[in-house]
């Protein structure tokens, strides 16, 4: 009875849902409330539950799932809360994720920073990314294998020789109730080209559920709107069905990847490998384990330094100290690069240093810089990364590499022949939800210039280990929009520089962000600026509060008077309207908090009402 009243549920909210739960990329600030971000929607949609209550309009007006697609969205949040009650679990304890290896690798990072033992049980195969030597000798994870026939042979007596977790690695067709027994720890459900679902089982795993739902969060995504869809169909009706939004038609998916490929070599210049990745995020993570792999076998026993921009997005930031935490000889170094602080000479100097420790320097770094928009001297850059540096002992130090974070000006040739970072090691990757996709999907990519042909190997090897490439779906919609990618860029920064310069005429106090006309004859032509707007106050306290109001009472008119176009949303190269932030409480979301920017940060597209924003802002600069 339960499960056909789950079952009925969950279908008439299929066909009743808001499209934005399978097209939205990014969270909705004005309906997101962070510290409750992994509760609020699940317990508003199970009072919906209860009252048999599906319609649209209700639907619509739930808050934020998680913060959309990395550590959640709608659909994953539905699809979780109805295998757990099919399983009489709390939802908390059903994770999914589009990879199939990572929520192993979860457990693992746990139980290696607890000095706990694992072991893996597994039916017939492991998943084909899996590498154990990999896994031991480069991520410095501890487990054992053990292949079993059926889950009933890994007895209580079994368990019981066992200290430590034991994670049950199996693949179903069905979605839906599982056989849990109380000797196993996490179950790991593998459906074919969906994804995969970690059960959390018993009371005494339940410390590991925030910290696997981080790792979903920093390391790859959830398991994709599309996929969600498919496997809640699959869950209601009980069978595999042909209706799947991404199929395994190979021939497709071999055209669009070509085509993905084609259109990136030839937006950048560049011609190594194209890697691309289930969101951005996946991609810088293989792009940090595959430099950890090669400085590994290549620079046996030195320091691994990664060189990072405290200010620079939250999850850039949080999943490079996560991998220091995990790997012994890691580090990050902080790198100061905005305002008083300029990139070079900073990297300068941090060079200097590591190269006195004879370490080995990856430099992660946003050109421009976020949320602040500078570029730096790429003359100069090019000299300091070029440098010939010393180790405290006169020997030749090791080259560092330039790993190039390009979202905001993925049209910029730094790495082709001929190109200025073409002579040293660099790297360079773009978040797929921006520019690339139109905000309609999450995969990233990144290319190398030809000094860094190996490393990309190692790349698209920690990729793959990861099970974090791009979905069949997510290289359609980007072999789709990458074409018109640069036509998109230059429209949108016309309408920006056009609202910039609107902005600066009418309230000429306020201090903006935003590239000179000089950079953006060099090709620097982003649609993102940031906005200091003028405060008041006695007390430095009082100044910064009133900043603070100040910047939401922008937000709040824009997005009330200008509703159809403005969102209070983190984003940016969408198809159309705009989109404003604060990213202290949003992007630096895990950044220090001396290192926060409260200011306003405005993302302009290349459809908008441009006219009506202006009148709106002027009703603002009235107002004050």
């Amino acid at each position: 009875m339960k499960e056909n009243k789950i079952k009925n549920y969950i279908g008439n909210v299929l066909k009743n849902m808001p499209m934005d739960w399978i097209n939205l990329t990014t969270h909705r600030l004005d309906i997101y409330e962070e510290q409750l971000a992994k509760k609020q929607f699940l317990t508003e949609f199970e009072a919906l539950f209860n009252n048999n209550n599906f319609d649209n309009k209700a639907l619509s007006k739930l808050p934020t799932a998680y913060d959309y697609i990395r550590l959640g969205h709608p659909l994953s949040s539905v699809l979780e809360w109805g295998i757990a009650h099919l399983n009489n679990l709390n939802p908390d304890n059903v994770i999914s994720f589009s990879s199939k290896t990572i929520p192993v690798f979860a457990v693992l990072r746990k139980n290696l920073l607890t000095n706990k033992n694992t072991q893996i049980l597994y039916k017939e195969s492991l998943p084909l990314a899996f590498d154990a030597e990999i896994l031991q000798r480069v991520y410095g994870y501890k487990f054992t294998l053990k292949k079993i026939d059926c889950i009933e042979d890994f007895t209580e007596a079994d368990n019981n020789k066992f200290d430590g977790s034991v994670i049950y690695i199996s693949e179903n067709d069905q979605v839906g109730k599982v056989n849990l027994h109380s000797n196993i720890d996490f179950y790991i459900n593998h459906y074919k080209d969906l994804g995969s679902f970690l059960i959390v089982n018993g009371n005494q795993n339940e410390s590991y559920i925030s910290e696997i739902q981080h790792v979903r969060r920093r390391e790859t995504i959830a398991m994709t709107p599309a996929n969600s869809l498919s496997a809640l169909n699959l869950l209601v009706e009980n069978n595999l069905n042909e209706n799947r939004l991404e199929n395994n038609n190979h021939e497709a998916l071999d055209a669009n990847k070509n085509s993905v490929i084609n259109s990136i070599r030839e937006i950048t210049g560049s011609h190594t490998k194209v890697q691309v990745a289930s969101s951005g995020l996946s991609m810088q993570y293989a792009i940090m384990m595959g430099l950890i792999h090669d400085a590994l076998e290549n620079h046996k026993g030195k320091e691994i330094k990664f060189i990072v921009p405290p200010n620079c997005y939250g999850g850039t930031n949080d999943q490079a100290r996560r991998v220091a935490a995990s790997i012994d000889n890691v580090e990050v170094v902080d790198l100061l690069v905005d305002g008083e602080n300029e990139m070079v000479s900073s990297i300068d100097q941090i060079l200097d240093k590591i190269a006195r420790q004879d370490a080995v320097p990856y430099i992660i770094a946003e050109i421009p810089t976020n949320p602040r928009v500078e570029v730096p001297n790429l003359e100069n850059l090019l000299a300091v990364l070029s440098a010939d540096r010393k180790t405290s002992e006169g020997k030749k130090a090791v080259a560092p590499v330039f790993i190039l974070d390009q979202t905001f000006c993925p049209n910029v040739h730094f790495l082709g022949e001929g190109e200025i970072l073409s002579t040293v090691k660099t790297i360079a990757y773009v978040s797929g939800s921006k520019f690339p996709s139109g905000g309609r999907c999450t995969a990233g990519y990144c290319v190398g210039n030809k000094e860094t042909e190996a490393l990309i190997d190692k790349i698209e090897l920690h990729l793959h280990l990861c099970d974090n490439e791009a979905t069949e779906l997510q290289y359609k919609i980007l072999a789709n929009q990458l074409p018109s990618m640069n036509q998109r860029i230059a429209a949108a920064y016309k309408n920006t520089r056009e609202f910039v310069n609107y902005i600066h005429k009418t309230l000429p106090e306020a201090k903006i962000n935003f590239v000179s006309d000089a950079l953006a004859a060099r090709g620097f032509t982003p649609s993102v600026f940031s906005l200091d707007l003028p405060t008041k106050g006695s007390t430095a306290d009082e100044r910064e509060a009133y900043k603070r109001s100040l910047n939401l009472k922008l937000i709040n008119l824009m997005i009330t008077e200008i509703a159809h176009e403005c969102k209070f949303c983190v984003s940016y190269g969408q198809l159309k309207g705009s989109y404003w932030t604060i990213p202290a409480t949003s992007t630096q979301g895990t950044t220090k908090e001396g290192d926060k920017d409260y200011i306003v940060r405005v993302s302009i597209s290349p459809t908008l009402d441009l006219e009506l924003h202006k009148k709106v802002f002027a009703k603002f600069v009235e107002s004050i």
